[in-house]
């Protein structure tokens, strides 16, 4: 069966998808589109999911498994503040207490019981959370409707996420819990909790997240914080290492006295924060001090490893050197050697000196560069060849020749005929040649 095609966007939400990539840098049009569906196309909730799962905190829709609020709230050491009912004056009011009396208890006696029966029947809905942060949103939209938009900054995401955040910013919490049914809530919300006192004094010292008991989100933290009446606040931070309950106040609460209280709350605590931000202090310079020893550590090591490595290369090079020295010295005397071999084998070649008194002999006498003189008898009829001067001098020769020698080329070798001059009648002649 085909998949149903996805729904075509309207202009407002095209903006919104685009806007949302611009702002979380995801590429991926598909993902931004689920994310922003998720959280009914409310694009702050959405991008502030998003910051929450990069930061390291689980998104509200891909949560851990589930687990009790992390949350202390058996501290011996909570503060507690109660606001009673005013008790009716006169006859009057006292006829119409009286008078409503049964009926209040009467009323609230049958809906306890068909509450109490109904759970056999179906489970209370607000026992299962399946969306979060549209139980917050959906709040915070029907508060804005009723009561208008001048209230203190709502955090729009889950209470576990507003947890999170607080213990890592070290701030004061303040959790809100709206009863949709107390007769002193539309009061409390109306001249306290939106009037410009309260509003500019949890704005500026602490977050501040609120959601009704009737949606599961809010169920789940009345169920965790035990409430005893509407309305109720309660004051959470960092201490001993855990998020506490440090206050709670209950009851209609006039503006002036919520900040009273709040300030004494805060003022009461405020040792336990300050020690909690010159600990982690502590641990983030040890932290720094550990990354910087490693630093150095590193350095350290990268120097040594470079000077390992200069030190093999020079010993490779040195071992090289002498290598090409062993090798050079070697082909010297493989050279010297084939030279001894090549005179000794063309020294068989050599025709016999004749006798000095030979009076067809000559005398051949060669000076060499070194100022050594080389000589040796010929007969007039012998012929010469470079060879033969070679082997004679030891050394290869270039030779100029006086005119008592022809020269003749035999087969590109030099041919050295010496004969005997018709003037002088000597037979002797003088070679001088350079390597």
């Amino acid at each position: 069966m085909a998949a149903p095609e996805e729904q075509e966007l309207s202009q407002a939400q095209t903006e919104k998808l685009l806007q949302f990539q611009d702002l979380t840098g995801l590429e991926s049009m598909e993902q931004c589109r689920r994310t922003l569906e998720q959280h009914n196309w409310n694009i702050e909730a959405a991008v502030q999911d998003r910051l929450n799962e990069q930061e390291g905190v689980p998104s509200v829709f891909n949560p851990p498994p589930a687990r009790p609020l992390q949350v202390n709230t058996t501290d011996h050491r909570v503060y507690s503040y109660i606001v009673s009912r005013p008790h009716p004056r006169g006859l009057l009011g006292w006829s119409y207490y009286l008078m409503m009396l049964p009926i209040r208890f009467t009323y609230c006696t049958l809906l306890d019981a068909f509450r109490f029966a109904l759970r056999f029947i179906r489970p209370d809905p607000r026992g299962r959370v399946t969306d979060p942060v549209g139980d917050v949103m959906s709040f915070i939209h029907s508060f804005q409707e009723k009561y208008g938009r001048s209230h203190p900054v709502f955090y729009q995401g889950t209470y576990s996420q507003a947890l999170n955040d607080a213990k890592r910013e070290l701030r004061y919490l303040l959790v809100y819990l709206h009863g949709d049914d107390h007769q002193d809530t539309d009061e409390f919300c109306r001249t306290t909790l939106c009037s410009e006192e309260v509003l500019t004094f949890i704005n500026t010292r602490m977050l501040f997240w609120a959601c009704s008991t009737s949606k599961p989100e809010g169920y789940r933290v009345s169920q965790a914080l035990r409430e005893n009446t509407h309305p109720f606040l309660a004051m959470i931070m960092l201490k001993d290492r855990k998020m506490t309950v440090v206050g709670r106040l209950e009851g209609l609460i006039q503006p002036e006295d919520l900040v009273n209280q709040l300030t004494f709350i805060m003022e009461a605590n405020q040792t336990y924060l300050m020690s909690e931000r010159l600990e982690r202090e502590e641990r983030n310079q040890t932290q720094v001090l550990r990354q910087q020893q490693d630093e150095a550590y590193l350095v350290s090591l990268r120097a040594d490893q470079e000077k390992d490595r200069k030190k093999r290369e020079e010993q490779e090079q040195k071992r090289q050197e002498e290598e090409k020295a062993r090798q050079s010295i070697l082909a010297e005397e493989r050279r010297r050697r084939t030279l001894e071999e090549e005179k000794e084998r063309k020294s068989e070649c050599l025709p016999p000196e004749p006798p000095l008194d030979d009076p067809d002999s000559v005398k051949i006498v060669f000076k060499l560069p070194n100022d050594t003189r080389v000589e040796r008898r010929f007969l007039f009829s012998q012929s010469l060849t470079v060879n033969t001067l070679h082997l004679l001098s030891s050394s290869s020769f270039f030779f100029f020749f006086s005119r008592l020698c022809s020269v003749e080329y035999h087969n590109s070798m030099i041919s050295v005929s010496v004969v005997k001059d018709k003037k002088t009648g000597s037979g002797d002649a003088l070679f001088s040649g350079f390597e």
